[in-house]
């Protein structure tokens, strides 16, 4: 009987120690490292840096005139359409939002950007085209805007190098903005 009550005490020891040990490191209290990635478009909706993603040249990081490679490098999905003249790319946000990207080519040198946003959400829409508004009358301060519609022309002497086109096409069930970026 005495063996049989050393050895539960014993197995009861050994428990003790493991459930101790678990509880010990399952209870401790790290530090998490939680990184945030600086926002490019600080003080825009948040959209707008999955969108454009950066404030580097025109659009998504890109100018005008950069070679078909380029773009096929810098974008992080392979394209929908992929052809000499074009590629078409198409990209959701979330389930109530989605946009395409379509560049246009000529002579193997970027001529056009065309990016459309779809939204069920009105509200979004409109709020996504008043930054892109905003946004874009810092890059180019000159433009003409009527209802739904605002043209930048940036103008270098007496040439046009560049038209950006911002569109709001919403209706009163879905949002629809078309940005659009040319050479003149």
């Amino acid at each position: 009987m005495q063996n049989l009550m050393l050895s539960l005490r014993g197995k009861f020891i050994k428990i003790f120690a493991v459930l101790s040990f678990l509880l010990y490191f399952s209870c401790r209290n790290e530090k998490e490292e939680i990184k945030t990635i600086p926002r490019a478009f600080e003080g825009y909706h948040v959209y707008l840096d999955s969108i454009l993603i950066s404030k580097k040249g025109l659009a998504r990081g890109l100018s005008l005139n950069i070679p078909y490679d380029s773009v096929l490098k810098h974008e992080k999905i392979p394209p929908v359409e992929k052809k000499t003249e074009k590629l078409y790319y198409e990209y959701r946000i979330d389930s109530l939002t989605d946009y395409t990207v379509e560049y246009f080519f000529n002579n193997d040198s970027l001529f056009e950007i065309d990016i459309k946003i779809y939204t069920t959400n009105v509200d979004l829409a409109n709020y996504l085209y008043c930054d892109l508004k905003d946004y874009y009358s810092f890059i180019v301060p000159e433009n003409i805007e009527e209802k739904g519609y605002v043209v930048y022309n940036c103008v270098e002497g007496e040439r046009r190098p560049f038209v950006i086109s911002l569109s709001d096409y919403s209706t009163t069930h879905k949002g629809i903005i078309h940005l659009t970026i040319y050479k003149d």
